[in-house]
């Protein structure tokens, strides 16, 4: 990859992420301010969920006809019309359509750019660490910038994430022009993921995705349990996203065969340090230490994930690989929020999360055995 390539990939993963993140805050504040039910919204956020999902699913075909970059572009492109909709009217039909669009935005956008960040010569892991890093700056970014413009409209912050979407499209344009992929004759592609290799780097998805969707909902539930203050909180919740941006830079450098054996540390790191919140939430430094050390298992995880996963097939069928391992996350970040909640209706959130937990780490099985009988990648 060239300099400049490698320069618009992070510019574009950051512009995009400040853009998505102000976004994420901006739209359910203003449907709640426009008069819209709680139920409301999270049936709206809900549809974007889905979107996503029907997205990553069809992308492992479609990038063996249509180039990466070009589902950058059009990602860009639809978070700016996703946001202007909602910008110009808090009608039903707009907020729906740009829930459906962002879906579709944000797996274009990820399956695209970390598609193509993991082509060419450099190591797979790094192009990995570029996009992840970049991404995560930009998410930290954004609600501190739809916090700031919301208290004059939210209206206003949803201009400006469109705005910034759109010169998200200066960056798209000038990453390299790679083809389509085209994968080998005879190469099925129908259950890639099964492939060993493969196999690991999704399941290491899920560790991952399932982690976020805990940090996200029921997490902040235990240690708001446990009495701590609302900006207390907010610190612990930070400490876990500030260490998975380490987990994620830590992991960088390693070789492919330390990268698949940090799969099993990553997810034992996540899932024990999630699984264990709730019964130290009380102990408000404890509970810092245990979201910090699952905070650098989960960025291990989203990592080093998806770049044993496309080092284990041909060059050509790495679109498929990484259309695969973003289903496995998304379906993950979908599926444990909703699982903790049925948990929590029959026990305590301290034994939602440490059943959460023991889910996040269970997927380490397939990481032991790649470790264990590694098979040579293919050329």
């Amino acid at each position: 990859m060239s300099r400049r390539d490698t320069v618009a990939t992070a510019t574009g993963a950051t512009v995009y992420s400040v853009s998505l993140g102000a976004a994420a805050v901006a739209l359910p504040l203003l449907a709640l301010d426009a008069g819209y039910t709680g139920v409301q919204v999270g049936v709206l956020v809900a549809l974007s969920a889905v979107t996503q999902m029907l997205g990553r699913i069809g992308m492992g075909s479609w990038m063996n006809r249509f180039a990466d970059w070009t589902f950058v572009i059009a990602a860009t492109a639809l978070l700016a019309v996703s946001c202007g909709l909602v910008a110009l009217s808090t009608g039903v039909v707009p907020f729906v359509l740009a829930n459906l669009l962002q879906g579709f935005s944000r797996a274009f956008f990820w399956t695209g750019t970390q598609t193509h960040a993991v082509r060419g010569d450099r190591p797979a892991v790094r192009g990995m660490a570029i996009v992840n890093l970049s991404s995560a700056t930009g998410l930290l970014l954004g609600p501190l910038v739809a916090g700031a413009i919301g208290e004059v409209s939210l209206s206003l912050a949803l201009a400006v994430s469109a705005g910034l979407a759109v010169l998200g499209l200066v960056p798209a344009a000038l990453l390299d022009r790679l083809p389509p992929f085209s994968p080998p004759t005879g190469s099925s592609q129908k259950r890639i993921w099964l492939r060993p290799g493969v196999d690991a780097g999704c399941w290491a998805g899920v560790s991952a995705g399932a982690w976020r969707g805990l940090i996200g909902s029921y997490v902040p539930v235990a240690l708001d349990a446990a009495r701590l203050s609302t900006g207390f909180i907010g610190v612990l919740v930070s400490i876990a996203n500030a260490a998975q941006l380490l987990g994620s830079a830590a992991v960088a450098r390693l070789g492919s065969r330390r990268l698949t054996q940090s799969l099993v540390i990553g997810a034992v790191a996540a899932g024990v340090g999630v699984g264990v919140v709730g019964f130290v939430a009380g102990s408000p430094v404890v509970a810092g230490l245990s979201l910090a050390v699952s905070g650098l298992g989960a960025g291990v995880l989203q990592t080093a994930g998806p770049a044993v996963a496309v080092e284990s097939v041909h060059k050509e069928e790495r679109g498929a690989v990484m259309a695969a391992s973003g289903t496995f996350r998304a379906a993950a970040l979908l599926a444990s929020p909703l699982a903790a909640a049925g948990l929590v209706a029959v026990a305590p959130v301290s034994v939602a999360l440490a059943v959460g937990g023991t889910l996040i780490l269970f997927p380490a099985r397939w990481a032991w055995r790649l470790g264990r009988h590694p098979g040579a990648a293919p050329a």
